[in-house]
């Protein structure tokens, strides 16, 4: 049996190595998109046959259990890897097609999951954003230019805490300590600004003026595909939105073809937003669960509850 553990900081040499190997194609499976939410996704993983498996905690309506979460890394196969853990997992949560498909094959029941598929553009679409169809992202972004002093700067480790303040800010307008999501992602985000070098992200910024008011972080998900994991402009700013993510792409992940931008958890708003920008192609995600799974768990975090005098 192979025995599971929580994900710490010293596990990304041994799992960036399986991750190098077997390039991921779901934005979920990087380890820092891992170990970033850990505190409010429990994660754990274990080495099963030269392969890594990682496993989430569920929770809907009292009902928790265990899922394999997203594929193993590696040559296992899925059901092997469900038999030789030292906890019993109700099935598998984030995978690809290619995994949902042998696991309907062995009669587990598939569903699939559309708010987590992620939308994947061409970078060039988001750098150039040229022809009829990026007419209105161009115009944002020359009233943004028009009416403001934009510089971009490359996230440095100068500008950790410039940025980590703007985040604060950002929070304040929405206050996030009203939100359970948004709490969870403020504690994703100041991980991400604490552990910045130690992970290797790749980030920019737009200073206006004198203060940074957005920024943007990702990192390479798999050869010639970035995945970008966080996105954020201050409110006030007409088209800044637009702007960051141009140069983001356009000064940062110029060197890949492709960027996942990851799901828009069935949100309105962001699936609208994110098909304004014409992806080209999703990655389509699924759920399968054993026959004695509590059906439809899909929820994998206990939102986290912020310290409202932290964000507020």
């Amino acid at each position: 049996m192979s025995t599971i553990r929580s994900l710490e900081l010293s596990d990304r040499p041994t799992i960036k190595v399986f991750l190098q190997r077997h390039p991921p194609e779901i934005s979920e499976l990087t380890f820092s998109n891992l170990f970033l939410w850990r505190n409010s996704r429990s994660i754990y993983f274990a080495e099963v046959d030269d392969s890594i498996v990682f496993v989430a905690d569920t929770d809907k309506d009292g009902a928790k259990q265990k899922v394999v979460f997203g594929q193993p890394v590696g040559e296992a196969s899925p059901l092997a890897v469900a038999s030789s853990l030292d906890v019993q997992v109700a099935g598998f949560v984030r995978i690809a097609e290619q995994t949902a498909a042998l696991l309907r094959e062995a009669d587990l029941h598939v569903e699939t999951d559309r708010d987590n598929s992620d939308y994947v553009y061409r970078t060039a679409d988001l750098a150039e954003l040229s022809g009829r169809r990026f007419h209105k992202k161009r115009n944002l972004v020359k009233q943004c230019l028009a009416a403001y002093s934009c510089k971009y700067e490359p996230i440095r480790p100068e500008l950790i805490d410039e940025c980590s303040e703007m985040q604060d800010r950002w929070c304040r307008a929405r206050e996030c300590g009203r939100d359970p999501g948004l709490c969870s992602e403020y504690a994703a985000i100041r991980q991400t600004f604490t552990h910045y070098q130690d992970l290797e992200l790749i980030g920019g910024a737009i200073r206006i003026d004198e203060t940074i008011q957005a920024y943007a972080i990702g990192e390479e998900l798999s050869p010639g595909t970035a995945v970008c994991h966080f996105e954020k402009a201050m409110p006030g700013f007409r088209g800044l939105g637009q702007l960051v993510n141009q140069w983001f792409a356009k000064f940062a992940l110029s060197e890949f073809e492709f960027v996942n931008r990851e799901q828009d958890l069935g949100v309105p708003g962001l699936r609208q937003a994110k098909e304004s920008y014409h992806p080209h192609h999703m990655v389509h995600k699924f759920n399968a669960w054993f026959p004695f799974a509590s059906p439809h768990i899909t929820s994998l975090a206990e939102p986290k509850q912020c310290d409202k005098d932290d964000v507020l």
